[in-house]
């Protein structure tokens, strides 16, 4: 049997790759011997690998090379982009389960995980074991915990299905944040940990903004069922004030800070995480200063971040290029186009369809390869639709919250078919493949809590590297992503009526 293997060069920037190749010098016959790395700056021993070929049989190895005009760095990515896409043309996953079943399991979480007893309320969803799902009492706002988020989305769904329980836990968390969720100066009290008694002495613009837009929904949602929030609406008010006070010279936002606040980080890359949720204060208070404040970061955004294709360091843990920095960027672009019209609402859709093409070359068009005896490989895993993280921490996970909304919202705008049916191929394959469920289970202690580092490569987390989990994980952030995912067209509904 002939087998014939096709592979497109591409920069080394768009695939996210755990082989590099470094030149051997010393040795004899100097060549060049490719090696993995397994961590930060950390590489391992040169590396052989094999293509396991039966007896008699053959394999063609060819390579295609392609080139393409390009205005700029950003119009050739999103021109590799397609090119790649239209190679591998990924097609959807069928799935077994409705979604209605999926969000049923994912509420699961939300019932194991709600910690009481303290004067914060909270899903302990940080530095949990996948063997045990345990309560860690670590309550986080965003970024990984998005205590408030799963809140409103445990309201949201315990209101339609009639869920007593989860309506009490959630308006139980919020009225414990109104009372003492908030630093004497305003800020949301980011990261606490009840056991310990301690909590983070540093603040952030992304961990602020997020629970901003979590509560906006919420105030939101309440409003339209008649219920009022003015001690809420104040609080939110304050907040946002605090954070604008921010503002720095260019109209970045700093990415940390303390209480007082000092600038201890004034990195912009986060500035993008901070315009969702202004812009959603704009529509809900009627106040155009939120929309002036967020056109100023959108300002900045094109002069250091798109237009550069300089998509750094919007994760908190990293200081490198990363998908969430793209993404953000085109979710920003996003919110802004959704309360624009005429060339504003065309200069913002060119924008986020430029950074979009920056946040789609981290998500996989193909499927690695797992070996038998992998638990992935056992599971049998696709990792079409998945996304890398970043050049510093290379794993998979189902990071998308609205991003499959911006690709869908960018094929209407743009007529590119190719992002919709994208679209379509993560959702599908994020929908089910490794949710925790009852005789599924995945590797993971109880149902519904999603696992979060999902190793495909040799990278090194702590626990058996590729095809394995690593066994400390956050499940909140990954409940809260793929349970927006399983709600498109909430970011248009809010904005709805305008």
């Amino acid at each position: 049997m002939n087998m014939h293997r096709r592979i497109i060069a591409f920069p080394l920037l768009f695939l996210p790759l755990t082989v590099g190749i470094v030149s051997c010098r010393g040795q004899k016959n100097d060549r060049e011997t490719p090696r993995s790395y397994n961590r930060k700056l950390r590489l391992a021993p040169p590396l052989t690998a094999f293509l396991h070929l039966e007896a008699g049989e053959q394999c063609a190895l060819s390579w295609e090379l392609q080139t393409c005009p390009a205005s700029g760095y950003g119009p050739f990515v999103d021109s590799t982009w397609h090119a790649a896409y239209d190679m591998f043309r990924p097609q959807p996953l069928e799935t077994r389960i409705t979604r209605e079943e999926v969000l049923e399991v994912l509420a699961e979480y939300f019932k194991e995980s709600y910690t009481e007893g303290h004067d914060l309320k909270g899903f302990s969803g940080v530095e949990l074991r996948t063997d045990r799902c345990e309560k860690r009492g670590i309550l986080e706002i965003g970024f990984v915990g998005r205590v408030l988020l799963n809140a409103f989305n445990a309201l949201e769904y315990g209101t339609a299905v009639r869920s007593d329980t989860l309506v009490s836990m959630a308006t139980e968390i919020f009225d414990s944040y109104l009372h003492y969720g908030f630093t004497p100066g305003g800020l949301l009290r980011e990261v606490v940990d009840l056991r310990r008694g301690t909590e983070t002495e540093i603040y952030s613009i992304r961990r602020q903004s997020e629970g901003i837009r979590a509560l906006l929904l919420y105030l939101d949602f309440e409003k339209k069922r008649g219920i009022p929030h003015p001690e809420w609406e104040n609080r939110v008010k304050q907040l946002l004030g605090t954070l604008m006070k921010l503002e720095q010279p260019g109209h970045s936002y700093p990415r940390k800070f303390t209480v007082n606040p000092e600038i201890t980080d004034f990195t912009g890359g986060s500035s993008p995480a901070f315009v969702p949720s202004l812009v959603m204060a704009y529509r809900y208070f009627s106040d155009s200063s939120y929309l002036d404040a967020a056109e100023r970061v959108m300002s900045y955004m094109e002069d250091s971040i798109i237009g550069p294709s300089d998509y750094f360091s919007s994760t908190l843990d990293a200081f490198c290029e990363d998908k969430e920095a793209s993404l953000y960027a085109a979710t920003a672009c996003y919110y802004m186009a959704l309360v624009s019209e005429g060339e504003k609402k065309a200069h913002y859709t060119r924008l986020a369809k430029e950074a979009s093409a920056f946040a789609l070359l981290y998500y996989y068009v193909w499927d690695v390869p797992f070996a038998p005896g992998q638990m992935l490989g056992d599971l049998g895993l696709k990792s079409r639709g998945w996304g890398n993280v970043s050049v510093e921490n290379n794993h998979i996970d189902v990071y998308l919250f609205e991003f499959a909304d911006v690709l869908n919202w960018l094929a209407e705008e743009t007529g590119n078919s190719r992002l919709e049916e994208f679209a379509g191929v993560i959702r599908s394959s994020m929908h089910e493949q490794l949710l925790p469920q009852a005789g599924y289970l995945c590797g993971i202690a109880r149902p519904g809590y999603h696992p979060e580092v999902v190793q495909h490569t040799n990278w090194d987390y702590g626990r058996n590297g590729k095809g394995f989990y690593n066994n400390i994980f956050a499940p909140g952030w990954v409940v809260a992503s793929l349970w927006e995912m399983h709600h498109p067209g909430r970011t248009g509904r809010y904005f709805s009526g305008m």
